[in-house]
């Protein structure tokens, strides 16, 4: 996740411009910039925030 912010709060708004803008899914996501997903998903669950699949952004 070097690419990504470690901050919790700068990383839900990061990836939500990422997917908005560029990727189909969290998955897409993931897998172009090589990031564990599972590893995001609890960073952002720690500070309340999950992935809504069906409007692809963390909520």
């Amino acid at each position: 996740m070097d690419q990504l912010p470690q901050d919790p709060i700068m990383l839900y708004s990061v990836l939500n411009t990422k997917l908005r803008d560029f990727y189909p899914s969290l998955d897409a996501l993931c897998q172009d910039l090589n990031v564990d997903q599972k590893e995001i998903m609890e960073k952002l669950a720690g500070v309340g925030f999950s992935y809504d699949e069906e409007k692809n952004q963390f909520i």
